[in-house]
């Protein structure tokens, strides 16, 4: 950043020649004093011009001004197909004009925020749970969620001679990473039917924390006895290795909290707060982008959407679907802007249950501002936050 010149506008201020007669001393007193009061004036007029500089100003620009790159991350899970069109039909590219887009692909939230908290990454599409455990460690200073993207699209799925939660004892279960939205929903169900499990993988029902492609292989060999998953993951099981539904999540959301029975955030869109705060125009072309691939997602053909979203899965995951798991797993998800965020103190209060976080106010987790402005509509932040 370059300097500004020394003193500029500035004006000497100089006594004048002495008249042939001499001043009273307590007038040059008087007159030197108003001098100074002058210069402090003139010192502080300067110093409230530079603090209430309008936008446009040369200061304030460098502040707000468009970032060269956004970097975004997201996983290669259907559940976040808005990311997946999104980059793959150029929706988001398009917006960001100028401003060049790198992505990055990861399989689970823990570390899309550890690349986010480090400056790796610059926005991530996530799970509720890792964006939660982030802005409670850092107080309140690390992310804001600014739109949803995904509900629906996790479930609980296990070997076919395992009939209810009761067989579960003694079990070994899998989710896709500690601390993950699912990993979270896995721990708090189990609480919810009597059983303890440790972080560590001890308790009456083991959970490994494992990746997603490690989980269908596993699962195959009879490793694992099942897996709370995001598809296309639970579908792959159920279609390619024979598992069986044990719990649907959708079944336990009964709409109390978000006024939408069957919906839970799966997928939401979260920025890192000192690069929102930089680069507003960047965040707000990046919304734009978003909210055309949900509009896309939502308007478009069961089939043309089903070969869309599978050709980005390949470009980001290195391989296509099976077209049985691409349909069933489209059709247990909705595509949408809303983060349902009346549902973020049930999810924090699951995390502390499952000890993978700790109890804290949300208050501000929300920036839905910009979204609203984008969409024209009124998505609620549910007391958390801007809107």
């Amino acid at each position: 950043m370059s300097s500004s010149p020394e003193n500029p506008g500035s004006t000497r201020i100089a006594a004048g020649q002495p008249s042939g007669r001499k001043r009273p001393s307590g007038l040059k007193i008087a007159i030197a004093a108003g001098i100074l009061a002058v210069l402090a004036a003139g010192v502080a007029v300067a110093t409230t011009a530079a603090n209430n500089a309008t936008p446009g100003s040369a200061n304030a620009a460098a502040v707000t001004s468009p970032a060269t790159e956004l970097k975004l991350g997201y996983f290669g899970n259907i559940t976040h197909a808005a990311a997946l069109v999104g980059v793959q039909k150029g929706f988001i590219a398009k917006e960001l004009g100028d401003t060049k887009l790198s992505t990055q692909v990861f399989n689970a939230g823990p570390a899309a925020i550890e690349a986010l908290n480090a400056g790796a990454i610059d926005a991530t599409y996530i799970g509720p749970n890792p964006a939660i455990n982030s802005f409670v460690k850092s107080k309140g200073e690390s992310i804001s969620i600014i739109a949803g993207a995904a509900s629906g699209g996790a479930q609980l799925v296990v070997k076919p001679e395992i009939k209810t939660a009761a067989d579960l004892k003694g079990k070994t279960l899998a989710s896709p990473q500690l601390g993950g939205t699912q990993d979270v929903a896995l721990r708090a169900w189990l609480g919810k039917q009597g059983y303890k499990t440790n972080t560590d993988g001890g308790g009456d029902v083991a959970i490994n924390p494992t990746e997603n492609a490690q989980t269908l292989k596993l699962f195959q060999n009879g490793k694992l006895d099942g897996a709370w998953l995001p598809e296309p993951w639970a579908s792959r099981l159920v279609l390619q290795a024979g598992a069986k539904v044990l719990v649907d999540e959708k079944d336990l959301w009964d709409g109390s909290l978000t006024g939408k029975p069957g919906e839970f955030p799966t997928t939401i869109l979260i920025v890192n707060k000192k690069f929102a705060a930089e680069h507003p125009q960047t965040v707000e072309a990046l919304l734009k982008g978003h909210v055309e691939a949900v509009k896309w997602l939502n308007s478009t053909p069961a089939a043309e959407k089903a070969k869309e979203v599978n050709a980005a899965l390949k470009e980001a995951a290195g391989k296509a679907l099976p077209q049985e798991v691409i349909d069933r797993s489209l059709k247990n998800i909705v595509f949408t802007v809303d983060p349902l965020a009346g549902a973020f103190k049930k999810l924090l209060q699951d995390g502390v249950d499952a000890g993978t976080t700790k109890q804290a106010d949300l208050n501000g987790i929300f920036d839905l501002a910009k979204l609203n402005e984008v969409t024209g509509e009124k998505t609620s932040a549910a007391g958390l936050g801007k809107e």
